[in-house]
């Protein structure tokens, strides 16, 4: 009886994380002026794909989607081959105070990104990358919990491989490209799955920096959406759902294709919730 009593409490609150995006999908595809019929309906009699047209059409999404795009990739690029140089030397080489720094490299990730956020944004205005997309990428190419991460996975790599290498002749370069790095592939793949998702979803800081609309990214672009010249004099929830449907839908898709990788890489660098 407990156990049945707990599954119907797990199905109460899947339904509860579920129905929002259910609703979601349905509104996208109902046509205007209907998505508040009384009665209400959760399926559209008629699907109506016309929002997903018009929202490409009236709007600039297909460059917030070219932008954001670039923006996200060129993201994870930089902070897995930062993020992996620096858990390396962290894991793997012995230097003067290598402790000490990386633990106060750690004490960063308990400063909000609010506090930093105003040094960081006279940094990028006295480089002159406002509007730019360097100052949409470079602050986040470094993250000091994908060094952790990746640092705690090359802890766990066996230093018989490592010593094996040097005696074969290899230098610090080939060890890490060669050995570390396909020796860790769930756990870098864990941290393309967090960049992609934080890059992805950002709005506060392209917030600051884009300026223009070619620069937006999806984000900024939903949250401009009723704020455009001529735009909708009420919000068009239709086409509004459309565009939240197509913000979603790569997140939710990498998520789903890297579900394992990711699980398999928390569980391989000793990361827990």
């Amino acid at each position: 009886m407990a156990r049945i009593a707990g599954y119907g409490i797990l199905v109460l609150v899947a339904g509860m994380m579920v129905v929002p995006f259910l609703w979601m999908v349905t509104t996208s595809l109902k046509a205007p002026g209907t998505e508040f019929a009384y009665p209400p309906q959760i399926l559209p009699t008629q699907f109506d794909f016309s929002n997903y047209q018009r929202l490409f059409e009236n709007l600039p999404f297909g460059q917030y989607l070219l932008n954001t795009l670039f923006i996200t990739l060129a993201t994870v690029l930089g902070q897995i081959t930062i993020c992996s140089l620096a858990a390396y030397g962290f894991a793997r080489l012995n230097f003067m105070g290598r402790d000490t720094i990386f633990v106060l490299y750690l004490t960063t990730m308990m400063i909000p990104f609010q506090i930093t956020l105003i040094p960081m944004y006279l940094i990028i205005t006295g480089l002159g990358w406002v509007n730019t997309y360097q100052g949409l990428i470079v602050p986040g190419i470094s993250s000091a919990f994908g060094i952790f991460l990746l640092r705690q996975s090359f802890l766990n790599i066996p230093r018989d491989y490592q010593d094996a290498a040097r005696i074969d002749g290899a230098s610090e370069w080939v060890i890490f490209t060669r050995v570390f790095l396909p020796l860790n592939g769930p756990a870098l793949a864990t941290l393309s799955v967090f960049a992609f998702m934080g890059t992805w979803t950002d709005l506060l800081w392209p917030l600051l920096i884009a300026r223009s609309e070619q620069m937006r990214t999806l984000e900024l672009g939903l949250a401009y959406f009723n704020a455009r010249p001529n735009a909708f004099l009420q919000p068009n929830w239709p086409l509004l759902m459309a565009g939240s449907v197509v913000v979603m839908l790569p997140v939710l898709l990498v998520y789903i294709v890297a579900q394992r990788y990711f699980i398999q890489g928390i569980a391989l660098s000793g990361v827990k919730g």
